[in-house]
């Protein structure tokens, strides 16, 4: 565990004793499998025997996910099934748009991915079967014993930090994490965001590490610095710089063996980086974007919108930052999408514009860069939301809760591309094919993540959640 002292006790990262700090930066072969620090070894990141570590390197792949949740319950009609034949009480109000793939249409606010629909893969006949702001239905794939996200755990069979890396495997963006300093009100979405990365019975140490706030990596790691200061992540890479020139200084680091110094430059510079977008080509951060777009203001004096914002572009660039650099499960919130038209949201969904845009060049800006890099076998890109909308439209213009039908997009991970799977009824209503559900997302997901064979065979991992990963059947016509 690395420890960065807090400033009040009488103790300075200046002052730290030499045992402290070669505490904090020991190394052993096995990478950060060594690594400790004031109050013990790393939990959720043991030292491991050879046996250990030969067993789990065969049974992870080294695939990523990043999993963009649409906090609200976005329309899957506007979104990606706009049964322009239904009545005009269903059909899509944004009409639609033709896309790469014959005779597929997307609602028109979605021309960006239109484009590349070729290169994702749609499934029509998928829901969440949840008919609330449950969010912990889709995370934890419609329930299991653990009560815990898949993203908890992933990282409880392959420790909370990445051992090459240091960067912690279950991470949460939320747009905070992008703009230091901004103050999003809250409404009834804030208090269930934790459930989309909840841990359950795995116990705290497997929660998503938040970098907006600190989260868990200020247990895990102990980054021990003034609270205030650890919230404002712009403060703690100052904070981090500023440790960096001290202990250059004192000469520390140059007496530490190779292990010990390897260890202090992932953790006080690698993870620090992965958060800083400053550190990323300008002409990729206009790429992605989303600021431009439309006015936050505009949509936060909405009740059910008082968390939206155009953040989510940069929000998707530290989702790629962070995969790049280790992360294995990357969860993006992008909140704003109750639909209900009641005065709590624009009326006639009027939000969809400026939102759908946002997600139509947000992802495809993801899918573009992502394939560039030549990583479109290594990372999982999945969209969806805790449900759908009511295929009917209300009174008000708007669309209300519905678990029948729920959006879902799938791109990149080594699974099929390019294919709409399953079909709605005529009225966008029901799945007219076999339906899938939250258990066979999940599924999909820990088969991507993991060799399910492989993982039987894991010492020391639970049995609950060894058939979490292994015993799920996935969207059988990606695989």
């Amino acid at each position: 565990m690395f420890t960065l002292m807090d400033s009040r006790p009488n103790r300075t990262c200046a002052g730290a004793s030499r045992r402290e700090f070669l505490r904090a930066g020991a190394l052993g072969l096995g990478g950060l499998a060594g690594l400790t620090g004031l109050d013990g070894v790393l939990p959720g990141m043991p030292a491991m025997s050879s046996a250990q570590a030969a067993a789990l390197s065969k049974a992870v792949t080294g695939k990523s996910v990043v999993f963009l949740f649409l906090n609200g319950g976005p329309p899957h009609i506007e979104f990606f099934d706009p049964k322009m034949t239904a009545p005009s009480e269903i059909r899509s109000i944004t009409g639609e748009i033709k896309t790469h793939q014959p005779g597929v249409t997307f609602g028109s606010t979605f021309p960006k991915l239109a484009k590349l629909a070729d290169q994702f893969t749609i499934v029509r006949s998928y829901q969440s079967k949840n008919g609330g702001h449950t969010y912990n239905k889709v995370m934890t794939g419609g329930g299991n014993e653990m009560d815990a996200a898949g993203s908890a755990i992933y990282s409880r069979v392959v420790g909370i930090n990445n051992r090459e890396t240091g960067l912690p495997t279950n991470c949460v963006i939320k747009p905070e994490a992008v703009k230091p300093g901004l103050k999003l009100n809250s409404n009834f979405e804030t208090s269930a965001l934790p459930s989309m990365t909840q841990p359950g019975k795995l116990g705290p140490t497997y929660g998503a590490f938040d970098p907006s706030s600190g989260g868990q990596l200020k247990e895990n790691m102990e980054l021990r610095i003034e609270a205030k200061r650890l919230a404002d992540r712009k403060g703690l890479l100052q904070r981090l710089d500023k440790m960096r020139r001290k202990i250059d200084a004192s000469g520390v680091i140059d007496s530490a063996n190779s292990y010990q110094q390897q260890a202090f430059e992932v953790i006080s510079k690698g993870v620090a980086e992965a958060f800083d977008l400053s550190k990323e080509d300008p002409k990729t951060v206009a790429m992605y974007d989303t600021q431009p777009l439309f006015d936050m203001k505009a949509l936060t004096r909405w009740h059910d919108m008082k968390r939206a914002s155009n953040l989510l572009g940069l929000q998707m660039l530290m989702a790629r930052r962070m995969v790049e650099r280790g992360c294995g499960f990357v969860t993006v919130s992008d909140c704003g999408w109750d639909y209900h038209a009641n005065n709590n949201s624009p009326k006639n969904m009027a939000g969809i514009h400026p939102m759908g845009g946002q997600v139509d060049h947000a992802v495809s800006a993801f899918i573009t860069d992502i394939r560039q890099r030549g990583l479109e076998d290594r990372v999982l890109l999945v969209v969806t939301g805790e449900m759908g909308r009511t295929p009917r439209i209300n009174k008000n213009g708007g669309r209300d809760h519905y678990g029948d039908l729920t959006s879902l997009l799938l791109f990149g991970g080594g699974l099929k591309m390019g294919q709409v799977v399953g079909q709605s009824d005529h009225q966008a209503a029901r799945p007219a094919t076999r339906p899938y559900d939250p258990s066979h997302l999940m599924a999909t997901i820990m088969h991507t993540l993991f060799d399910p064979g492989e993982v039987r065979l894991l010492p020391d991992v639970p049995n609950d959640v060894k058939s979490f990963i292994t015993d799920g059947k996935p969207i059988a016509e990606v695989m």
